[in-house]
């Protein structure tokens, strides 16, 4: 059994009390008088004069809202524009988004930045499933490929772009993501789904559900794989490089369950469980070369979730939510190593590891009171634990503590003024300090579809656990020759060091634990409008931004050369534009994003000028200038449809990424069931590695095949 700060952190009672108080609460409130909806305020099933549904979104201040009255540029990309594009990954997707980028940092691994700065691989972006908190607790990364969330299953995805910690808290620094599955009241029968071709891409995805009144549910199974990219680079004895084989696949099997109980008008219970069970591969040469690692260093990767949400609607004016979580996120890797500790001995042979599992307990509890028309306001506070365990990359187990206060006010004083004031006060026991982050929006509508507004806020990132308490040592286990009996079982860390003649620098490193948070105060003038043309509509949203980046952590982490400190500050301004045009049989989509970036290393600690501009170059890994997207969705009669997508990013350090994407489908309907077959064709005009060297296709085309069947 292992506590932290006096809270058990098994799994097993973690999730007994997570389902307990999500289970128990409901019965609190039985016997209520059921109310009207209000808290939907005036953005509910709202319409333009002829009739056409206003974009709504969620995201952004938890509210819902018409895109008219939201405190920011909000991408929504629908579930069916995902399907309608054929991509075939959940990262793949941002590239739809303005000032997004996507790629892979030195592996198979999906990297989605905003703005293009990166901690190490992909901090300061919240991501949500459903509400859900998804990134790792103790990194503070988002593992796309493990990721829980079926394409066939999304219902949309938004993105709050700027910083979003007024609703969400320290991660939400540049943007937020929330991926919202479909719910099991939309999604009844019975789906089989499969795409697959080039590079041992497979995907399958099942599911089978019922909807009634008063009990709805979804059962669904998904299997991915891949073998990722073809090969990669390393240098021979004459330092020449020549090409390798690359070991960066995965294969991950997941169940899912989404149920919805309706026991009462005013009463409503969401459940949503999952497991993820699988191998992602990890190559020996970006683990570390002087770890002469021998075999398959892969994560076997066993993950869960449980989650529930009670909504009750029976105080008048008032929505109230309780939602409580539990997530578990389990890596396994180990692999044989013989490296030199002694000069002039033979080197020590052991079975090293990398394991680290990850625990997440939350509790949060809200309110959305509808005072009027004019006034909303919701409210709430939040809590959460992070456990973390791990011999090598911590020594041991810790905890991170967060408790929340979060609240924003929605006001339309005239008809053509809105303001949201919103702020999250946040208290963390990494670095023991709390912290506020407010937002202040005012909305000027030109017309009913029309909107300028002008938005202020500010955010903190806090350093995850490994940034700040990391305590890197390998343990050697089953060690040979018999020289070596000694270091068995024995943790070689910096005591071990120090009472024994052996040269650990290559192998023990440990955080300084004094980093403090980062900071960003952003300002925004964007523009939102939607037009009818003919019986088609437009719509379109223009950004400016300008953001001041302060006390931002970089470095380097590894074990042979761990180096962290608030040592940059960036200033980022651009524009933003993205149009859609939906005319029923014809839809189009246009995403350009323009950034100018000025980078300064400003902590006085000594460091070479060559290692400064080193640190500034890891930080703009992801940082374009230009970066874009154009998509084209065709119906033509007798249920053929086809897309075309272009996705590009210049300026990246390999050089500039040009695809080009191809997709053409057929549909049948029959009495009963559908079915639907699809040709894929992915196409890079050039021929530069995507981001890093080592990443590379050796063939610019690829195909995949895709099919699928609803009864």
């Amino acid at each position: 059994m292992k506590t932290v700060r006096g809270f058990d952190l098994t799994p097993e009672k973690l999730s007994l009390s997570a389902m307990v108080l999500a289970l128990v609460l409901p019965t609190l409130a039985l016997g209520q008088e059921p109310s009207p909806p209000p808290w939907l305020g005036p953005s509910a099933g709202l319409t333009d004069e002829a009739g056409y549904p206003l974009p709504e979104v969620l995201t952004t201040t938890r509210l819902r809202q018409p895109k008219a009255r939201v405190p920011g540029t909000t991408t929504v990309i629908s579930g069916e524009t995902i399907r309608d594009l054929g991509l075939l990954s959940l990262a793949d997707v941002f590239r739809l988004v303005p000032g997004m980028t996507v790629a892979s940092v030195g592996s198979g691994q999906p990297v989605v930045s905003y703005h293009g700065t990166v901690a190490y691989e992909q901090r300061r972006l919240q991501v949500l499933i459903d509400g859900r908190t998804g990134y790792q607790p103790s990194l503070a990364d988002v593992d796309w490929n493990a990721m829980p969330v079926p394409l066939e299953l999304i219902d949309r995805i938004e993105v709050s772009r700027g910083p979003n910690s007024a609703a969400y808290g320290n991660n939400a620094f540049l943007a937020s993501i929330n991926i919202i599955t479909l719910s099991p009241e939309n999604s009844a029968g019975s789906g089989l789904f499969f795409q697959g071709g080039d590079h041992g891409v497979r995907n399958y995805t099942a599911y089978h559900g019922r909807a009634d009144d008063t009990y709805s549910w979804r059962v669904a199974w998904q299997n991915r794989q891949s073998d990722g990219f073809d090969f990669q680079y390393k240098r021979d004895t004459n330092g020449n490089l020549q090409e390798a084989p690359f070991r960066n696949g995965y294969e991950f099997n997941q169940f899912f369950y989404d149920g919805v109980i309706q026991p009462a008008p005013d009463h409503s219970l969401d459940l949503r469980a999952g497991i993820t069970d699988g191998t992602d591969e990890d190559d020996p040469l970006k683990i570390g070369a002087d770890l002469n690692i021998e075999g398959k260093p892969d994560d076997e990767v066993r993950d869960y979730y449980l989650q529930a949400r009670y909504g009750y609607t029976g105080v008048e004016n008032h929505l109230l939510e309780f939602q409580s979580s539990v997530q578990r996120y389990n890596r396994e890797k180990s692999w044989h190593s013989c490296v030199p500790l002694v000069s002039g001995q033979p080197p020590i042979c052991t079975r090293l590891n990398e394991d680290l599992d990850q625990q997440r307990l939350e509790f949060e509890l809200q309110d959305t009171w509808a005072a009027s028309p004019d006034v909303r306001l919701v409210s709430g506070i939040g809590y959460r634990e992070d456990g973390y365990e791990s011999e090598t990359f911590f020594g041991g187990d810790g905890g991170i503590y967060q408790a929340r206060v979060f609240g924003n006010l929605e006001y339309t004083p005239v008809h053509w003024l809105t303001i949201n004031a919103g702020a999250n006060w946040e208290d963390n026991s990494l670095v023991d300090d709390d912290y506020l982050s407010p937002r202040m929006a005012a909305n000027f509508h030109l017309t009913e579809n029309q909107t300028v507004r002008f938005v202020y806020s500010r955010a903190v990132r806090t350093p995850d656990a490994l940034e700040q308490r990391a305590d890197w040592a390998y343990t050697p286990e089953n060690v040979s020759p018999d020289i070596y009996d000694d270091f068995d079982g024995q943790r070689l860390d910096g005591e071990f060091d120090a009472q024994t003649p052996v040269d650990l620098s290559d192998y023990y490193a440990k955080a300084r634990g004094d980093l403090e948070e980062e900071r960003i105060t952003s300002r925004e003038i964007s523009y939102y409008g939607q037009f009818r043309l003919g019986n088609g509509i437009l719509s379109t949203e223009v950004r400016y931004f300008r953001d001041q980046l302060r006390d931002l952590v970089a470095g380097i982490i590894n074990v042979e050369d761990f180096d962290l400190g608030n040592r940059v500050a960036i200033d980022q301004q651009g524009i933003e534009l993205e149009t859609a045009l939906d005319l029923g049989d014809t839809r189009l989509r246009l995403g350009y994003g323009y950034l100018d970036q000025d980078s300064e290393y400003t902590a006085d600690d000594g460091l070479p000028l060559d290692k400064q501009q080193e640190i500034l170059g890891l930080e703009s890994r992801l940082t374009v200038r230009h970066s874009g997207s154009f998509a084209w969705i065709q119906r033509y009669p007798r249920d053929w449809n086809s897309a075309v997508a272009l996705y590009v990013a210049d300026e990246f350090r390999s050089g500039s990424y040009q695809r080009a994407d191809f997709r053409v489908a057929k549909t049948v309907h029959r009495a009963n069931l559908s079915y639907d077959i699809a040709l894929i064709v992915q196409h890079y005009l050039n021929d530069n590695p995507l981001l890093s060297r080592d990443n590379n296709y050796r063939d610019r085309n690829q195909f995949y095949l895709e099919a699928g069947v609803r009864f």
